[in-house]
């Protein structure tokens, strides 16, 4: 089959009734931590469709109970909580599983029989399928074709199809997926998910933003001197180093993660809230960054210590692999409005803490009155615990004339106390139920994404010259002791010394 498929549902339609929620690779981690747990969520406040059917599908051979005990494993019920549980008992009665294969038709033949079965029940001629790939990219394209050909719903209904990342190893790749994918489903119909986009905090970044004028005055080189973005994780690879070595850091991490909190951080004010405005904007931000410089990047890997060990002590890593655990890069974005402000991306494994933020860092005050007074820092802590704090200076309590640094703290957690707040996921697949693509990564968005990396990964693959050694880094540290050196060179000035957060103990100063 050649040629781009017409869509045969109007963009932007909810899907209210009469819809089957088909979770492709249902056996998977991805599937029973993230995907069921997100769906059921969704199903216990009542916001998925009317009638709603979840079918799961994957090779491994499962019965009925097997296929619930891992669908519902980690679905968090509190000990006493009869209401959820009554809920979780709902939720399997609407769950049936498939077996088969993703490369042969038969298998989606019999998979389409079962959603027939289900849809014969309905009241009206309406079908609805939504498809969610929680697969190995490896099976995109035969999954993806074979669902377009065995199992596409026909006239009165919409198809949607939600693809988990990555989308390729670099931009040839990319694209040789994105138009495999475009042979069978139209860009309406699809929705590639970054799970960073349904995160509260990143969907924030519009309001903080926007509705603000305090905060956008500033958000310029005008004000501002740096920003960094960092992701932390205080574990390692943890017997999933084959899978981790052949990707790394950047493509798991920064590249779509971290890369997708900046365009929606830096991209100018879009016309309205709808899904293209949005991300003609995040595009066009995107389009401003150069491919990143190997000067502009540090590389690190964890080593053994604290009596954990070290990335090579994983079986499953290859004997003697420089595949970088740790990454810093800058970016540099050439537009008016950030012309000269490097952005350093960061992320690592097996390091000190659990943490992802934005910290902005402006630029010092007019020096005079003040000497080495603290630099005001915006930070917006995406996990945990979401946070917006203002770092700023005040004066010190009583008879001194004496500036110290303090906050202005929002802490969701204090604040909005008996507030919900959604898993990403939950979020993401409302979004698309909704047929919403604003938090969905669209195909120019992807290309462009790749052009910023794929050079510097080829230097780390070794595809144009030696391949870099990264330089070590203790298991459970804050990464590796070069980090500091590197963004004190982009401008990074430390916060005075006596500073404490929350709390500042004035009789210490």
């Amino acid at each position: 089959m050649s040629g781009t498929i017409p869509s045969m549902e109007t963009s932007g339609q909810q899907l209210k009734d009469n819809t089957i929620i088909i979770v492709l690779g249902a056996s998977g981690d991805l599937a029973k931590k993230k995907t069921y747990p997100a769906l059921f969520g969704l199903y216990k406040n009542g916001f998925l469709p009317r009638d709603v059917h979840i079918v799961g599908y994957a090779r491994t051979k499962m019965d009925d109970v097997e296929y619930h005990k891992r669908t519902t494993g980690y679905i968090k019920v509190n000990e006493g909580d009869e209401e959820t549980k009554a809920k979780v008992e709902e939720f399997k009665k609407n769950s049936t599983y498939v077996s088969g294969g993703y490369e042969d038709g038969p298998s989606f033949d019999n998979l389409n029989k079962h959603l027939e079965q289900i849809e014969s029940k309905y009241q009206s001629k309406e079908r609805n399928r939504v498809f969610y790939l929680a697969l190995p990219p490896s099976v995109f394209i035969p999954v993806a074709k074979n669902l377009r050909e065995h199992c596409y719903a026909g006239k009165g209904g919409a198809n949607r199809i939600i693809v988990e990342k990555p989308f390729g190893k670099d931009t040839d790749s990319c694209r040789e997926l994105l138009k495999s994918l475009k042979e069978h489903w139209t860009e309406d119909e699809t929705y590639r998910i970054d799970h960073y986009l349904g995160k509260e905090m990143v969907k924030n970044l519009l309001v903080l933003r926007f509705a603000n004028i305090a905060f956008s005055s500033g958000w310029d080189k005008n004000s501002i001197s740096n920003v960094q973005i960092t992701f932390k994780e205080p574990f390692g690879t943890e017997g999933r180093g084959g899978y981790f070595d052949e990707f790394g850091i950047i493509r798991d991490i920064l590249q779509n993660h971290l890369l997708q909190v900046l365009s929606v951080l830096t991209m100018e004010r879009p016309v309205s809230f709808s899904a293209e405005d949005v991300r003609d904007e995040k595009v066009k931000v995107l389009r401003a960054i150069p491919p990143i410089e190997r000067s502009d990047t540090l590389l690190g890997q964890y080593v053994a210590a604290n009596g954990k060990p070290g990335y090579l002590d994983d079986d499953t890593v290859p004997h003697n692999s420089v595949c970088p655990t740790y990454a810093a890069t800058t970016l540099w974005i050439h537009n008016p409005r950030w012309e000269g402000v490097p952005f350093i991306l960061k992320a690592g494994k097996a390091v000190n803490e659990a943490k992802v933020e934005i910290r902005i860092q402006y630029k010092d005050v007019t020096q005079g009155i003040f000497k080495d007074i603290s630099r005001n820092e915006l930070v917006i802590r995406i996990q945990p615990s979401e946070a917006v704090y203002l770092k700023f200076n005040a004066k010190t309590p009583g008879l001194y004339t004496r500036a110290i640094p303090s906050e202005m703290d929002l802490t969701y957690k204090r604040r909005f106390a008996d507030i919900h707040i959604p898993e990403a996921y939950e979020s993401l697949i409302l979004d698309a139920l909704k047929g919403d693509h604003s938090n969905f990564v669209r195909d120019d968005e992807l290309d462009v994404a790749w052009k910023i990396f794929t050079p510097i990964l080829h230097w780390i693959d070794g595809l144009s010259g030696p391949r870099p050694k990264p330089v070590g880094y203790p298991y459970g540290s804050r990464g590796p002791k070069e980090l500091d050196a590197f963004i004190q060179k982009y401008g990074y000035k430390r916060t005075t010394e006596g500073y404490a957060w929350p709390v500042t103990n004035v009789s210490n100063l």
